[in-house]
């Protein structure tokens, strides 16, 4: 099965997940380390990467 490029940017590229209550956040990996984003429901700064299927 071919995996399309173009999809898989879209749906992973720059996705992070908020530890505390599973939203999804799309933001620039460096301000993700820097904790400079934070999330937008329960205003926590914990991040992880998007796990791909």
């Amino acid at each position: 099965m071919a995996k399309i490029l173009e999809a898989q940017n879209r749906l992973f590229k720059n996705m992070f997940v908020c530890k505390n209550c599973q939203s999804k956040v799309r933001a620039d990996p460096q301000k993700i380390l820097k904790g400079k984003v934070k999330c937008r429901k329960c205003d926590k700064k914990a991040f992880r990467p998007l796990k791909k299927k």
